[in-house]
C-alpha cells in the first residue's frame, strides 16, 4: 500500500474534508463508520485504481458524505420530516440483468407511483418541491455529470440507461451508509464484499433508507413509492424489518445468463477506474455472489419474511415477450387497476428507452468467464426448478 494512497483514503482525513465542505459535523446514527472503513482499505490496498480512480473513488467518499451531513442537518431543523409515513412501498428485486431496470422504469411512469429520481438521489438536499420538481437546475447539473461516464467510459449507457430524471436503485440511498453492492460493481474490494455480505449488520442501512425517502417526500408528497435494486434479493429479513408490508416484486432469470452479463457489465464499468479490469475476475466474485443471493432469497422466503400475498413473482422471458401483459399480470396480482394514462405513458416510454433486453447477449459471451457452465447448472437446478426458470442457450 502506497503511503500517498493510504493518506488520502485515511478515515479522518476524508472525514475531515466531509466536515470543512458542508461545515456540518454530525453523521447521525451509528453504524455507517465500519462499512467506510472497509471501503477505505479496499480503495487503498485492492482496487488497483488508476489516477482517475483514486480521484473518482474519493469523489464517491465525499458525495456520499456531504450528502449524510446535510440530510441529517436538514432533518435536525424539519422535525416534520421524520413524521412522514411510507406505506405499502413496492420493491422489484432480483438479480442483476434479469429485466429490473426497464420494468423499474416502466411502473415509474404510472402517476399514482414516485420513483427516487437520480438527481434526488444524487443532490437530495433541500428536499426536491412540487413546484419545481420538473424544472429543478440540479436536474441539469446532475445530467452532465452523468454525460462524462460515456466519455470516460464510452458505451456504458448502452449496458445501463442513465438519466438524471429516470429512477434510481436503492443502493445509491444505502450507499450513505457505505453498505451497498454499488461500491462492488464499481471496484474491486474483495474484503468489503466479504464484510457486506456475510457480516455487515444492514439495519442501519434500511433506517438510513427510510429517512431519505422521508426526506424526499417531505414537500413533495408521494402516494406509494416505487423502489428496486437487485441487492435487496442477498437482505429480505432486514429489507422486511423495514418495510414489513412491502409489496416484492422478485424477477427471475437463467442464473448463468446473469453470471455472463454481470461479468461484462462490471468489466466495462471499472475500465473508468482501473487499467487492467478482467472478466474472468469479475466472473469469479460475481458468480458466487449470485448463487449466495439466489440460495439466501429462497431461504429467506421459505422463512416467510414476507408473507406469500406479498410476493410476486415474474419471468425475464415473459417480460421480454410480453411487457405489457406481464406488467398487466403484476398489477393484478397487487390488486391495483394498469389505468389507460399509465400503460399509454409506459408505452411511449418503452417507445424511446427501449432497454437492452438484460444484455442481450450481444456484449458478453459465456466462454469469457472462464467458468464452467456445467457445474453452475447443477448449483442453479434448484432454484430453476422452484421458481419454474428456463434455461438459456449459453456460449
Amino acid at each position: 500500500m502506497g503511503t500517498d494512497r493510504a493518506e488520502r483514503f485515511r478515515r479522518e482525513r476524508v472525514v475531515e474534508e466531509a466536515v470543512a465542505t458542508t461545515g456540518l459535523d454530525d453523521f447521525g446514527a451509528d453504524g455507517w463508520q465500519e462499512g467506510l472503513d472497509h471501503l477505505l482499505h479496499g480503495f487503498a490496498a485492492e482496487a488497483q485504481l488508476n489516477d482517475l480512480g483514486v480521484e473518482v473513488a474519493a469523489g464517491d467518499l465525499q458525495s456520499y458524505l456531504t450528502n449524510r451531513l446535510r440530510l441529517v442537518a436538514w432533518r435536525a431543523s424539519h422535525p416534520a420530516v421524520a413524521a412522514g409515513t411510507i406505506t405499502q412501498p413496492i420493491v422489484i428485486v432480483g438479480q442483476p440483468r434479469t429485466g429490473t431496470t426497464i420494468l423499474y422504469d416502466l411502473l415509474a411512469q404510472d402517476p399514482a407511483l414516485r420513483a427516487p429520481l437520480s438527481w434526488e438521489v444524487d443532490l437530495p438536499v433541500p428536499p426536491p418541491a412540487t413546484a419545481t420538481h420538473a424544472t429543478d437546475p440540479r436536474i441539469a447539473e446532475v445530467e452532465e455529470k452523468l454525460a462524462m461516464t460515456d466519455l470516460i467510459v464510452p458505451g456504458f449507457r448502452a449496458f445501463h440507461p442513465l438519466g438524471a430524471q429516470l429512477a434510481q436503485e436503492c443502493v445509491r440511498i444505502t450507499g450513505h451508509d457505505f453498505k451497498s453492492l454499488i461500491f462492488s460493481t464499481q471496484y474491486r474490494t474483495p474484503t468489503y464484499d466479504r464484510w457486506l455480505l456475510h457480516e455487515a449488520d444492514m439495519a442501519s442501512a434500511y433506517a438510513f433508507h427510510r429517512q431519505f425517502l422521508q426526506h424526499l417526500q417531505s414537500e413533495h408528497p408521494a402516494d406509494q413509492w416505487l423502489l428496486k435494486s437487485p441487492a435487496h434479493l442477498w437482505c429480505l429479513g432486514a429489507l422486511a424489518a423495514e418495510y414489513p408490508d412491502a409489496v416484492v416484486v422478485q424477477t427471475h432469470r437463467d442464473p448463468l445468463k446473469v453470471v455472463a452479463s454481470i461479468s461484462a457489465l462490471v468489466t466495462h464499468l471499472r475500465q473508468m477506474t482501473t487499467d487492467s479490469p478482467s472478466v474472468a475476475e469479475a466472473a469469479g466474485e460475481w458468480a458466487e455472489h449470485i448463487y449466495d443471493g439466489l440460495e439466501r432469497g429462497m431461504a429467506a422466503r421459505d422463512a416467510g419474511v414476507f408473507p406469500a400475498s406479498q410476493v410476486i413473482d415474474l419471468q425475464f422471458s415473459d417480460f421480454v415477450a410480453e411487457p405489457f401483459k406481464t406488467i398487466e399480470a403484476v398489477y393484478g396480482a397487487m390488486g391495483r387497476e394498469l389505468t389507460a394514462e399509465a400503460e399509454g405513458a409506459m408505452r411511449a416510454f418503452l417507445a424511446t428507452h427501449p432497454g437492452d433486453g438484460g444484455g442481450g447477449g450481444s456484449r458478453y459471451r459465456w466462454a469469457d468467464t472462464g467458468l464452467d457452465a456445467d457445474a453452475l447448472r447443477e448449483r442453479a437446478r434448484p432454484y430453476q426448478e422452484r421458481y419454474g426458470v428456463p434455461s438459456e442457450p449459453v456460449t
